[in-house]
């Protein structure tokens, strides 16, 4: 490889903390060499904009390097006399500087304490040539730039600049949805169906739905139709659903149509049988996929063919690359680093749907993924794209066990394996694992020693499944306290028994606040966001005989006693840690939990 001359002092440093690598550094700064001087980039944009380097890894170290300070909003008291403060400076803005800030990514946040004729502004990259454009325009005699975390900022940039909605807009601008609706029982009338979906209000409001949902952060829409030509729309945030619209006089046959109209693999004449398919779509510069699934169902009204649609909005912004962002405490981390980095076994992730199994796996591929090994998912559907991976299409001709066949004879370093869902899926992972192959999948069961029990009961030999798998990882997704409204409990106000018999101690309990959930305008009820708690079975030499050993039937209470005595935290013990640490309530860990 030809040197290249590391001037660039963004370039040394990022190389320097291993933010990049040589050969990336390289083609950057080829890059910015062939831009013009004037409109020339510095090397952090081009990371950022060009090879997709993770923003705050590269602008943190820019804004070190020029000494910007960081100002972290979780600090800031961002309450309703704050945002007026800062609605009212972007107001007063020219368009075309108000245009050019949210392009920026920068805001006003305050004026300095110290210097109160200082005002001070926030951007995701300090070193933007447009910011000092902009700042003049704020008439503020002298102004600070600060580095400001892009996710952190984008949140208060929805609050005080709400990015509009055009399909809500042109929802409410047009005619009535709903047509004259025939009272006869025969087959669905093709004709008024078209005559209402080429009306511009019901493409309107599925479009609007999809983008409302990304930008609320919503994991699924749902559309469910009932009686009465009424079609409800709900949406899931941290994992409740909530109504956001309600459609009247409306048939429910026509929203299913305009739905299956913008989904790929879907029939929309098609209303007897299951269907899945997904959607494409541009929402704030960044493409978004959606997954559709379709579902034929009973009515109250047989004149009608009624569908129940949910869909799965999956957005990769949200996926976790970084295994210290997922939240594994205590010795789980432990445990899950040694199992991902040995050579081969089987590292099970297990939960119910929509548990977090598929962030966990995606983030543990992340940490072993190099360019030097071979790595094959086998997934149905395939939710996120996943760099550095071979990712089996699944369709018509190739079905998942056709996949899972085909990757023993496709050279694989590395094998994700959707879901262990049978006895040959099962046999196929575990000789995968015992001849020389790192091994993810997931099992759907409640805890992590049942997942043995799980794989007995498939057929598999003791033997096999002692010395095939790594560690078995149960996980559950909890709603988190809302920062801003979370109030801690009294002491004299604290039931002590409740609390005790749960799992804590008397010392636990004096020396740690107990919060509970009061809720407010930024949340749910008290909850905003979510977290997970994890139970890690790391297979010791003595958890290998014990199920080496088992008879007729795998001891599933000696595994766990035996794991907690090797280190093993409880999905219960895990969310005990979580009460303690001011993230969640006692009554949202029971719901998910059961006693040890």
């Amino acid at each position: 490889m030809a040197t290249v001359d590391i001037t660039d002092k963004i370039g040394f440093t990022l190389l320097k903390k291993g933010i990049i690598d040589y050969e990336t550094l390289e083609k950057s700064l080829k890059v910015k060499e062939a831009e013009s001087k004037r409109n020339r980039r510095n090397l952090g944009q081009i990371l950022v904009n060009e090879f997709n380097v993770e923003h705050d890894s590269v602008f943190k170290e820019v804004a070190d390097l020029y000494a910007f300070r960081e100002i972290s909003l979780e600090d800031e008291l961002l309450d309703k006399p704050r945002i007026e403060f800062i609605r009212k400076l972007i107001e007063s803005l020219p368009e075309s500087a108000r245009t050019m800030l949210l392009e920026a990514k920068m805001l006003p946040l305050k004026y300095d304490e110290r210097q109160t004729d200082k005002l001070i502004i926030l951007a995701a990259d300090p070193t933007d040539r447009r910011i000092p454009l902009i700042s003049r325009n704020f008439n503020a005699k002298k102004y600070e730039v600060a580095y400001c975390r892009l996710g952190a900022l984008e949140k208060l940039m929805e609050q005080v600049v709400p990015v509009e909605n055009q399909f809500l807009r042109l929802l409410e601008t047009s005619a009535d949805a709903g047509i004259d609706v025939k009272e006869d029982e025969g087959a669905v009338d093709e004709e008024a169906l078209e005559a209402e979906i080429s009306k511009s209000a019901l493409v309107n409001l599925v479009e609007g739905a999809l983008v409302e949902a990304v930008r609320q952060g919503v994991s699924d829409i749902h559309i469910v139709p009932k009686g009465g030509n009424r079609t409800e729309f709900w949406f899931r945030v941290d994992g409740n659903l909530q109504l956001w619209h309600a459609q009247e006089s409306t048939l429910p046959e026509a929203i299913a149509a305009v739905v299956k109209d913008r989904s790929k693999n879907v029939d929309r004449f098609e209303r007897e049988a299951s269907q899945d398919g997904f959607i494409q779509r541009s929402i704030d510069d960044h493409m978004i996929r959606f997954r559709v699934s379709i579902m034929p169902m009973v009515g109250t009204e047989f004149k009608h063919k009624y569908e129940s649609i949910v869909i799965r909005v999956l957005d990769d912004r949200k996926v976790i690359t970084d295994l210290n962002k997922l939240g594994l405490q205590g010795p789980t981390m432990d445990f899950f680093q040694r199992a991902i980095n040995k050579p081969q076994g089987i590292v099970i992730l297990t939960g119910p749907t929509g548990s977090g199994k598929s962030t966990t796996l995606v983030a543990a591929l992340h940490a072993v993924i190099d360019p030097t090994v071979n790595v094959l998912t086998v997934e149905e559907p395939v939710e996120y794209i996943i760099r550095g991976a071979r990712q089996l299409k699944i369709g018509p001709k190739m079905n998942f066990d056709n996949a899972i066949r085909g990757i023993l004879r496709h050279d694989p370093d590395i094998v994700l394996v959707g879901e262990m869902r049978d006895k040959t899926t099962a046999e196929i992972a575990i000789k995968l694992a015992n001849t020389g192959h790192l091994t993810f999948s997931t099992l759907h069961t409640n805890d992590a020693p049942s997942a043995v029990s799980r794989l007995y009961k498939m057929g598999i030999e003791p033997f096999l499944i002692a010395y095939a798998i790594n560690v078995i990882v149960a996980q559950r997704l909890i709603r988190t306290l809302c920062k801003f409204c979370k109030r801690p409990i009294l002491p004299d106000e604290l039931d002590r028994e409740v609390y005790m018999k749960f799992g804590f101690t008397e010392e636990e309990l004096d020396n740690n606040v107990i919060f509970e959930a009061v809720g407010c305008e930024k949340c749910n009820g008290g909850y905003k966001g979510r977290a997970a708690i994890h139970e890690a079975l790391y297979f010791t030499k003595t958890i290998r005989n014990i199920i080496v050993k088992s008879g007729t039937e795998v001891d599933e209470e000696q595994i766990r006693t035996q794991a907690i005595k090797d280190g093993m935290w409880t999905l219960r013990k895990s969310g005990i840690e979580r009460i303690k640490s001011g993230v969640c309530t006692l009554e949202e860990i029971a719901a998910v939990t059961t006693d040890d």
